[in-house]
């Protein structure tokens, strides 16, 4: 195939554009480096600088499909800068949308992302539970997806959603590389790095195992697995959404506790009162994509530390 990857220079889409190389494919690059780094595309892969607005610039009848991960991120952001994530989430999607409709190209994988359910009622959550966001990133999200579903029905697009909480660990030369880092697992990590002296720990009280709130953690380099699955299953006048997640999920104190064993440091934490708004279990359910594709998560909690750690000494 010859796919287009949308952000493909930041995280998540740089691991699945190498992916997509060694699987043999032909992969271009459109990203405008808001947040990705031109160091992250992967050799091999053709590069175009720019937002996701100028893939009418890129798109032609010869591409198969579009890897769409183009997207502002931060929850905190979007509730400062609402406008900024509905026109590039949205109306960047909608004029992506267009484009491939007016070249022919029908196939689309779209990055989602499970704040579209917001502080759900049960836990691991199903694809079928209520959507509710409760900020307007995760609301920016949901909006795309409905659009997906009707560019699908009106007009034969085949499309999936992946949903998603909490990506981890690193894949070779590509790991995370936020600013600001608001990630658990690599801040936790800059306690051993000697970049901080404590990790703190919001909300020690919640009704979970050890009183810390519960987070999905899926490794990188199986949810990049799970982009090139949903790129070949898709069908035709069809959009259909799949959650990735462990179905388990880990404590704030677990996910300490595996930075603990793999880095051989105490990693001093320090108890804070709850955060407003935290949910004490967010979980995801991947029973649908097991059924459908069989997609299940591979690494561990402790692999993906272990490879965000290498990444973050190899990065010194």
């Amino acid at each position: 195939m010859k796919p287009l990857v949308t952000g493909g220079a930041g995280y998540i889409g740089a691991v699945v554009a190498c992916q997509l190389l060694e699987a043999g494919h032909e992969v271009i690059v459109l990203d405008d480096l808001s947040t990705g780094h031109r160091d992250n595309v992967p050799d091999g892969a053709r590069f175009v600088e720019g937002r996701v607005q100028r893939a009418g610039e890129v798109l032609d009848r010869s591409f198969d499909g579009v890897l769409h991960f183009a997207a502002k991120s931060l929850v905190a952001e979007s509730v400062k800068r609402p406008e900024v994530y509905w026109d590039n989430n949205v109306v960047g999607t909608l004029d992506l949308l267009t484009v491939m409709r007016a070249v022919g190209v029908r196939r689309l994988v779209f990055s989602s992302t499970a704040a579209t359910y917001g502080q759900p009622e049960r836990t691991p959550i199903r694809e079928d539970d209520p959507n509710a966001p409760i900020n307007p990133y995760g609301q920016s999200k949901l909006a795309v997806d409905m659009a997906i579903t009707g560019e699908a029905h009106a007009h034969g697009l085949a499309g999936v959603s992946l949903r998603y909480f909490n990506v981890g660990g690193a894949y070779g030369r590509h790991g995370e590389r936020h600013n600001p880092e608001t990630h658990l697992i690599p801040n936790v990590l800059l306690v051993p790095a000697g970049r901080r002296e404590a990790v703190e720990i919001f909300g020690t009280d919640y009704p979970t195992r050890d009183g810390t709130c519960v987070r999905d953690y899926v490794h990188v380099t199986d949810l990049a697995r799970a982009h090139l699955l949903a790129l070949e299953a898709a069908e035709p006048g069809r959009h259909i959404i799949y959650n990735l997640g462990s179905g388990a999920g880990f404590t704030v104190r677990e996910v300490v506790g595996s930075c603990r064993r793999v880095t051989g440091h105490p990693v001093p934490a320090v108890d804070q009162p709850r955060r407003p708004g935290d949910p004490p279990s967010l979980v995801a359910s991947h029973h649908r994509i097991r059924e459908d594709l069989g997609w299940r998560p591979e690494l561990d909690l402790d692999r993906i530390v272990a490879d965000a750690w290498r990444f973050l000494q190899a990065a010194r």
